[in-house]
């Protein structure tokens, strides 16, 4: 789609922002539902008479089947037509989930969760490139920030449904709550989407070798990734054998990929410096993302104590402010703001906000989550949106659904890599700090013995006997061993999401100037 001219009239610019709004419906469809389960596992395994460990496949299944998918939507798009993906993507998605929410036992919902992830793969990265698509370059940011609105409520809102709809009626309804929004999404799709005449089946043969050997890929690299940690990792032999099918089968991927002449996934794209920058930077904001939301409410509920729903209400600050900038920062770049200047500004303040945290300890309350939150939600605003415009702008139209594809693949990896590796690191560095704290606690630390000989009083004047109390004594010593161990393991997760966001900061600035400042208004 070219530039328009000025004196486009009103239909025009309602009907462009109709088509946004049934994009953005189809992707919060998505968010919603898979967001919403994450809060539902232990319900799930007690109703289902599973184990919370087995549960989790419930995420697993429908993370491998979706990141399988995601990387083949432009590909799926130009071979079926981006207007019917999206209706298949979105009826096959619906129709999975209702089939979730009927599932008579763990096995059967396991296989309906892959179905699922089948049906969502396609969802965003087909509705991103048809805003992209709709929208000039001048008005791709507004476009974005209001995508971005919507990518952001979605997952702050969907928790807190979830949670209410499992502890007061059933876990089941979860999988039922975007069916109202699926139906709209459907008209509006059927009604305004067509699609451009660059979008054509380039060949009728289906290139089933790259997709089996991305298919294997893929999967062993995501069951390794989420069952690392619980199976320590490369002293496992099942982990060993995931991560060698992985790297064999994705480099023969990337190699049958780029003599292919019909591609799967085009790779050629990385050609353009802009785009492979931004690809970059995507995975890096999905691992810092991804890991903080595991850290934060951890953090929260493990070492202060809250309940899961005071953890949720107090985790929003950040997304309320992420949205509420948005829109500023969309109507900047409309008006040529550099977006490498907004790039630069938002990722250091993303970054001091997580540095932040690292400086809480056991005696922080909610209060002490709210400046830091506040500042990453400024930071993602003046982020999301600018890296989201600047990434495609060296892309053509007819490539907008690969390279969306791939944003969206990179956005699923380094989530899973940052979430395996937060949780690793918390683990590791808590031996580490405990080995050392216990090192400490003798008879020649002023500060432990000080501490060890108030307590043996106290508990002595409490009625219990001498050898009592000194038993008791080491056990509180040594929970508070333990407390502290973990606080400074939360502590160093923090600071290396912080310094992961600045030591890819200088990257920006090797993105070229986009197109729409280089080039003449029409």
């Amino acid at each position: 789609m070219t530039d328009r001219n000025p004196e486009e009239n009103s239909a025009d610019a309602v009907s462009r922002w109709l088509i946004a709004i049934a994009v953005l419906a189809s992707a919060v469809m998505e968010l919603v539902d898979t967001s919403a389960v994450n809060v539902s596992l232990p319900y799930i395994a007690g109703n289902l008479s599973a184990s919370v460990s087995e549960s989790t496949w419930v995420l697993t299944s429908y993370l491998i089947a979706n990141a399988v998918v995601l990387p083949t939507a432009g590909w799926l798009a130009n071979y079926l037509g981006r207007r019917r993906l999206l209706l298949i993507a979105i009826t096959s998605f619906t129709t999975a989930s209702i089939l979730c929410g009927l599932a008579p036992s763990l096995p059967w919902l396991v296989f309906f969760r892959v179905l699922q992830g089948a049906g969502g793969g396609s969802l965003q990265p087909a509705s991103r490139a048809i805003l992209l698509e709709t929208f000039p370059p001048r008005e791709r940011g507004k476009a974005m920030a209001f995508w971005g609105v919507g990518i952001v409520v979605a997952p702050i809102l969907a928790p807190v449904l979830g949670g209410w709809l499992t502890t007061d009626y059933s876990w089941r309804l979860i999988f039922f709550i975007n069916v109202p929004v699926s139906v709209l999404a459907l008209v509006l799709v059927w009604l305004f989407i067509t699609d451009p005449p660059y979008i054509r089946r380039t060949s009728n043969r289906i290139d089933y070798w790259g997709l089996g050997m991305l298919a294997t890929g893929i999967g062993a690299l995501q069951v390794m990734l989420d069952k690392g940690q619980e199976d320590d990792w490369f002293s496992s032999h099942f982990i060993v054998t995931l991560a060698i099918v992985a790297a064999i089968s994705l480099v023969a991927f990337v190699i049958w990929e780029l003599r292919s002449t019909d591609p799967i996934v085009r790779f050629r794209l990385f050609r353009h410096r802009t785009f492979a920058v931004g690809v970059a930077l995507y995975t890096v904001l999905a691992i810092v993302l991804f890991g903080s939301n595991v850290l934060i409410p951890l953090f929260m509920q493990e070492m202060l104590g809250f309940p899961a729903v005071t953890a949720g209400w107090w985790m929003t600050p950040r997304g309320l402010v992420t949205m509420a900038c948005m829109p500023i920062a969309g109507i900047l770049i409309s008006r040529q703001w550099d977006m490498r200047r907004m790039l630069s500004f938002g990722v250091p303040m993303a970054a001091l906000g997580t540095l932040a945290l690292a400086y809480l300890n056991l005696h922080a309350g909610p209060w002490n989550f709210v400046v830091p939150q506040i500042v990453i939600g400024m930071g993602l605003s003046f982020t999301f949106v600018p890296l989201a415009t600047i990434t495609v702008d060296p892309i053509q139209n007819e490539d907008m659904g690969y390279a969306t594809s791939i944003t969206g693949f990179v956005r699923n990896v380094g989530g899973a890599i940052g979430i395996s590796a937060v949780t690793t690191l918390l683990a590791r560095r808590e031996q580490l700090y405990r080995s050392i704290l216990v090192a400490h606690v003798n008879q020649w630390n002023p500060a432990a013995t000080t501490l060890q000989a108030g307590l043996k009083q106290r508990l002595a004047h409490s009625g219990g006997n001498l050898f009592t109390a000194s038993r008791q004594t080491l056990a509180l010593l040594g929970n508070l061993v333990n407390a502290q161990a973990k606080v400074l393991s939360y502590l160093d997760g923090f600071r290396l999401l912080a310094v992961l966001f600045l030591v890819v900061s200088p990257l920006i600035w090797a993105m070229k100037k986009p197109k729409i400042h280089r080039e003449p208004a029409r």
